[in-house]
């Protein structure tokens, strides 16, 4: 084999090499403009069945973001995530508005609504909120919940017990739960929590993600 038979072997092969090479890189390229372009087309639910006038809601109305999070009082990792969400808050005070909607799939939960809406009529709805959430293994038990327990913690989160034992009949909670159930229904909720950001419906997300999906939105609003 002479030399120029080397030469022209040589560069026979760096042109393979070259060629698969930016075959691979094509083919990358493509891959993150799909999924890009996947991303794009994630519908935007409608906004009349994400946000209700009466759902509880934290940062100013006319925030440029809205993340809304669908939460079952008695779901473990609903109170995974409250740590998370109100990190958001922390983060993104005024850039940021968090809407809650009751999703009640644990026994128990629709009564535990119940003592957060009382509470929110006597303007306790955080801390007993949080007060129930932190404590959330010591009352909602699957299968045999302990509410007698949820209501001393609300008590003991400042809410007036006798008052709320009367205004968790209230028609209007009635209501609340009645709509947020065939919202949830119509917008095909199977988990919690389960997020919307700016419409849109958050698919594998984590901690990390949620915030960092949270922060892309409010740097580009």
């Amino acid at each position: 084999m002479n030399r120029r038979t080397l030469l022209l072997g040589a560069s026979t092969l760096g042109l393979a090499a070259f060629a698969g090479g930016a075959y691979v890189l094509t083919q990358r390229r493509a891959a993150e403009a799909e999924a890009e372009a996947a991303a794009a087309a994630t519908p935007t639910e409608d906004q009349a069945l994400l946000v209700r006038d009466y759902s509880p809601s934290f940062g100013p109305a006319d925030a440029p973001v809205t993340l809304v999070e669908f939460f079952d009082p008695s779901c473990e990792a609903c109170r995974a995530y409250h740590p998370v969400v109100q990190e958001i808050r922390r983060q993104f005070p005024t850039q940021v508005r968090v809407v809650l909607r009751y999703t009640v799939f644990h026994e128990g939960s629709d009564e535990a609504v119940r003592i957060l809406e009382a509470a929110r009529m006597q303007d306790k709805f955080e801390p007993v909120l949080d007060a129930l959430l932190e404590q959330q293994p010591g009352w909602a038990v699957h299968g045999s919940p302990e509410m007698d327990v949820a209501w001393e913690i609300a008590g003991a989160a400042g809410l007036d017990l006798k008052k709320a034992e009367t205004d968790q009949f209230f028609p209007g909670i009635t209501g609340i739960l009645n709509q947020d159930a065939a919202d949830v229904e119509a917008l095909a909720i199977r988990q919690t929590p389960t997020f919307f950001l700016n419409g849109k419906r958050l698919e594998n997300f984590n901690a990390d993600s949620l915030i960092a999906d949270v922060r892309f939105a409010v740097e580009n609003s």
